[in-house]
């Protein structure tokens, strides 16, 4: 794997030379835009909007747009000058448990490996330090101009850091939930959770996406002269649920099903949702007798 940033991992006094690298990649299939009336490629110029002429990358610089819409031009030099303690240095400010971390906070992953020999004794004790202790350790770096904020943890033997939004980047959730008044039976929540343990667990290196290998195999047929693949079916089973606990009897019942096992757990839970109709009605009759 190609490094994208050279530095070191500040643990107190302790000094790690490490390389940066990405830990994922993307796989989406990505299209180019063409003419639709004689296929050719469509490219973006840049282009001055004051007198609209085309300028080169050498004659494009940076400037921040304020309020007002006024541009107010920054060089690279004052950017340099700026203090940034962080731009070689990935700095641990704490450890903090694993769990501590809200997973809206992270973005990218990557791997930090030993650069060099002599990194490796202290690698390896960061490394196992944060092992022992169960923990994770947040720290500040400097990537691509501004400073992030990381979170560093270990899998297998290599010490990973995701890259974490800065909290004030994580908007409140004010309004998303429903504002109506929502009563769960335990009922319901017994087949909800009927449903779970069903379903059951999946190794993740299991899935797949099955839409790119869609894109894939159409892109393939194009290429080849060949029909296009026949389009898959919608699925029927969507749309507004009316019955809460028919859908999830249904749903228990059918992952059961899949799985081999029969419905008698599902025969069990319904019995359970209705324990209080079944009273009445032995009620109503002594009354009628």
């Amino acid at each position: 794997m190609r490094s994208i940033w050279n530095g070191a991992i500040s643990f107190g006094l302790v000094s790690i030379p490490i390389k940066l690298m990405n830990a994922t990649e993307n796989h989406a299939v990505s299209f180019r835009q063409i003419h639709r009336e004689d296929g050719g490629r469509i490219r973006y110029r840049k282009v001055c909007e004051l007198d609209d002429q085309e300028v080169t990358t050498a004659e494009i610089g940076k400037a921040y747009e304020d309020a007002d819409g006024a541009l107010v031009p920054i060089t690279d030099e004052d950017l340099a000058a700026l203090p940034l303690p962080t731009a070689k240095t990935i700095e641990i400010v704490a450890f903090v448990a694993a769990d501590a971390i809200d997973p809206l906070q992270m973005e990218t992953a990557y791997y930090l490996q030993a650069n060099g020999a002599p990194a490796a004794k202290p690698y390896t004790l960061l490394r196992e330090a944060l092992k022992r202790s169960e923990k994770a350790a947040v720290a500040k770096f400097a990537l691509r101009g501004r400073e992030r904020l990381g979170m560093l943890r270990v899998v297998d033997d290599v010490i990973t850091m995701h890259g974490l939004l800065w909290p004030d980047e994580i908007r409140a959730a004010d309004g998303v939930a429903p504002d109506a008044d929502v009563t769960v039976r335990d009922a319901e929540l017994d087949l909800a959770d009927a449903l779970m343990n069903t379903l059951g667990e999946i190794d993740l290196d299991s899935l797949h996406d099955d839409y790119r290998e869609a894109v894939e195999e159409l892109v393939t047929a194009k290429a080849e002269g060949a029909p296009s693949p026949a389009p898959a079916r919608p699925d029927e089973g969507g749309g507004k649920v009316i019955d809460l606990m028919s859908a999830l009897e249904n749903s228990v019942r059918a992952a059961q099903e899949a799985s081999g096992d029969g419905d008698a757990e599902v025969t069990h839970l319904k019995d359970r949702a209705q324990p209080r109709k079944r009273t009445q009605k032995k009620r109503g009759k002594r009354a009628s007798a």
